[in-house]
């Protein structure tokens, strides 16, 4: 017997809130109804409205401004917590763009000794890739991953994520370890992203691991600067 999960009145509020935005019913610079209004709308508490608005306060959609109300932000930049794992190419499609990616090189070779050791294989499977959001370059990335449980996949799979791709071959991804650099990009960058050389990139280096707590998957990626709000969410000890 499967079960159908129920989506939250706040996630209704916000999705419905999300909407109007991305439709231009909601524009930048618009001030957003109150909370009794959206309340009435939705037939929810004013509790739930301010749970919903904050969230899309956090992903960046609208601001605060103090003694006068909440306002429709400009297009946000896409932001992504560090602290989760979240496929970039459903961060892009959260955030309103559609995503494309272009695989530029797939590549079944041995491995190096590093991915020898972490990925524990004999083969590994190099995937570079650009990643579009609204036809933008906004990532590029090199990703390595065990060849053998990939040998049935068919390249098109590799046109979307590589979360889903590695789900569907028994790898879900539920953690991962990053190394955030800042860079400059070189003529390769520039080309590929299309932003000047010596543009600042954000440079990441990333590890992730299955449920059992093996590497599945290396990845070196370039992020444009201004397209991508990265967060670290920090708690006190």
């Amino acid at each position: 017997m499967s079960t159908v999960k129920r989506v939250s009145l706040v996630d209704q509020v916000r999705q419905g809130l999300h909407e109007d935005l991305m439709s231009g019913r909601l524009e930048p610079g618009a001030k957003l109804p109150n909370e009794n209004e959206i309340g009435e709308r939705f037939g929810v508490s004013r509790a739930t409205v301010r749970e919903a608005v904050l969230g899309l306060m956090e992903a960046g959609y609208l601001a605060r401004r103090h003694g006068s109300g909440t306002y429709v932000t400009k297009a946000p930049r896409s932001r992504h917590a560090l602290d989760s794992t979240v496929s970039y190419t459903e961060m892009i499609r959260e955030a309103g763009h559609e995503p494309s990616v272009t695989v530029i090189t797939k590549t079944v070779r041995a491995p190096d000794d590093r991915e020898r050791e972490i990925l524990e294989t004999e083969q590994v499977l190099e995937l570079e890739r650009v990643r579009f959001a609204d036809r933008r370059p906004v990532i590029y990335s090199r990703d390595r991953i065990a060849a053998a449980p990939l040998r049935d996949v068919p390249d098109e799979a590799f046109d979307g994520s590589l979360y889903a791709v590695l789900h569907s071959a028994g790898h879900e991804v539920v953690r991962a370890a990053a190394e955030l650099l800042p860079t400059l990009a070189d003529t390769k960058l520039s080309k590929l992203l299309e932003v000047k050389r010596g543009a600042p990139l954000l440079h990441i280096d990333q590890t992730d691991y299955d449920a059992r707590g093996h590497a599945v998957m290396l990845s070196l990626e370039w992020h444009v600067a201004d397209a991508f709000e990265l967060i670290v969410n920090r708690r006190a000890t």
